[in-house]
């Protein structure tokens, strides 16, 4: 009886943890959706010099990547960026217009826990947001318990995008 409840009980945890791990939509969808099915064409931004560094010191460490694609449309652009959450990357896909956050949506999340994030009750908090003097939001997020790292990861996101749409006007 008590092996059989161990079973269980291990089977139920394993099980918590790949329901949290997904792709909630793939992020070539994600950009056509964005402009309803007309993309511009992408375009890339070479990590380098001030943008390299404050990159760097947005996130706390080096992008892993020397470019990065986004689209651009007016002054509107979409980014599809990585960040570690605890041990794994979390991709998310975020718009922003006339340096503001549009819409930010986690795409593929690869952590055992804090998937949290995904829902809209957490990403609608970034609509509207934008970068202050400091490169931090102008608005507190609020975190989710038990999803502190990931809740980070998103919000560096946001900070990074919002400084690389301000690059790419400039």
């Amino acid at each position: 009886m008590i092996i059989r409840t161990l079973l269980l009980l291990g089977l139920l945890s394993v099980g918590s943890q790949v329901w949290a791990i997904g792709i909630y939509q793939q992020p070539v969808d994600f950009i056509a959706k964005t402009f309803a099915n007309h993309p511009p064409e992408p375009k890339a931004l070479f990590l380098r010099g001030e943008t390299k560094k404050q990159v760097k010191d947005i996130l706390g460490h080096r992008y892993s990547k020397l470019r990065i694609r986004y689209w651009l449309d007016g002054k509107r652009s979409v980014w599809v960026l990585d960040e570690i959450g605890k041990e794994r990357p979390i991709t998310a896909g975020i718009v922003v217009n006339k340096q503001k956050i549009e819409r930010i949506k986690v795409l593929i999340f690869r952590e055992s826990r804090g998937w949290e994030v995904r829902h809209d009750f957490f990403t609608e908090q970034f609509i509207d947001s934008a970068l202050n003097s400091r490169f931090n939001l102008d608005r507190q997020i609020d975190g989710i318990t038990g999803a502190t790292l990931s809740v980070r990861a998103v919000t560096r996101l946001a900070r990074v995008a919002l400084y690389l749409h301000s690059q790419i006007l400039n």
